[in-house]
């Protein structure tokens, strides 16, 4: 076991090479996906995508609730079920922390993110929105019921797999070091995200939390992307491509665990081939994320979609809202192909766009609205678009699985 913070190197791996293009790939990739859309239209993506982001972190960890259920619960309409319901909790949680980060970081431009100061700071906010049935682990050897503390950093000595953390009184050292090492204050252009890489890894070794640490380490992965300046972070997730590659994410940091494997696998305790090994499989991870998103999100493929929903739900081939068959009105198309465009437009606009009467163009837009399909923050206010479950599948499809019947 494991006291003394050099037996976690080497800690970055060489950063030039296929690092190096596949980093720069990601700030380019990124950048152009946040060019696909107007700004007010990143915004609501972004809010679609914390939803998504949250789905598919914790169905890492095995609990399965989809975003159409996520998505009520954030209107507080949750399941009957307690288990359910417990679940849909946990999916707002994380949700709410994402919020409070993003919050932070544009706050505190001084924010230390790899300090052990955050990284508790992610833990205690995440697990204290928990229900207690999501607070309590069991010791696979004792069976014995332990609850999880908000931000409490262990005092039991753990095994994952074949891993065995280090010893329990000096997770603190091992913070401080990580906390130095991959501060991104330190580091510079491209080198930030390959930092993140290992770090991701690093911090998932030193397991300094009883439980909770995946979730912890994929958050904290969040504000690191959005601190290195990834341009359009927010609009794509790392943990989509975790969870799709779920069972190749954990082979590959069980492999990038191994000691060093000889004189030329580096010079530190841990294999630096591995390091370098998962840093590579890792981003290009997120590059596919990137690059599907920029894909997705091109305005016109999003026109093209936005269409034949329109059309679909005319023919009663889409359904809207809890199941209903209602079909969207003529001038729907007009309004929202507008509105993605423009970003946020004044209600008075669109009669002379849709060429019908005025009245008619008003019970479009009362039509679009009750569905969600346009938001506005006042009742005469501007619009702008919003993207409902019910529309999901058809404006962004494989963005998330379908939903489930009923």
């Amino acid at each position: 076991m494991f006291a003394n913070p050099s037996a976690m190197e080497p800690m970055l791996p060489d950063g030039e090479g296929p690092l190096a293009d596949i980093a720069i790939e990601i700030y380019k990739t990124s950048a152009q996906a946040a060019g696909h859309v107007h700004p007010v239209v990143f915004k609501e993506l972004e809010e679609l995508l914390r939803v998504v982001n949250s789905y598919y972190s914790n169905l890492i960890e095995g609990n399965s609730t989809h975003p159409v259920e996520v998505m009520r619960a954030l209107e507080h309409n949750f399941s009957q079920d307690p288990a359910k319901r417990a679940l849909q909790e946990e999916s707002v949680a994380h949700i709410e922390v994402q919020r409070l980060l993003e919050r932070r970081l544009q706050a505190e431009s001084d924010l230390q993110i790899t300090s052990p100061d955050f990284l508790v700071w992610l833990h205690q906010e995440f697990y204290q929105r928990l229900p207690l049935e999501l607070r309590q682990v069991s010791n696979a050897a004792t069976g014995e019921r332990l609850e999880v503390i908000p931000g409490r950093l262990r005092d039991r000595e753990v095994e994952v797999g074949l891993h065995v953390g280090p010893e329990s009184a000096a997770v603190p050292k091992f913070l401080s070091r990580f906390a130095q090492v991959y501060d991104p204050g330190r580091l510079h252009g491209h080198q930030r995200i390959i930092a993140l890489a290992a770090a991701h890894h690093r911090l998932l070794w030193i397991h300094p939390f009883l439980d909770g640490n995946g979730r912890v380490a994929r958050l904290f992965t969040d504000a690191y992307l959005r601190r290195a300046g990834v341009t359009g972070y927010g609009l794509w997730t790392v943990s989509r491509g975790l969870a799709r590659n779920s069972a190749r994410y954990k082979s590959m940091l069980a492999a990038a665990d191994s000691r060093r494997e000889g004189d030329l696998d580096g010079w530190g305790n841990l294999s630096m081939k591995q390091l370098r090994n998962w840093s590579e499989w890792f981003l290009t991870i997120c590059l596919d994320q990137a690059k599907y998103m920029s894909g997705l999100v091109a305005l016109d493929g999003v026109r093209s979609r936005m269409e034949a929903y329109v059309r679909l739900r005319a023919e009663g081939l889409a359904l809207g809202p809890n199941g209903t068959a209602a079909p969207l009105r003529p001038e729907a198309r007009v309004i929202l192909l507008h509105t993605l465009v423009a970003g946020e437009v004044a209600r008075g606009e669109f009669g002379s766009l849709s060429g019908r009467s005025e009245r008619s163009t008003r019970t479009a837009l009362t039509q679009l609205l009750e569905e969600g399909l346009l938001k506005s923050d006042t009742a005469k206010g501007p619009v702008r678009l919003g993207f409902p479950p019910h529309s999901l599948a058809y404006l962004f499809p494989e963005l998330v699985p379908m939903p489930p019947a009923g």
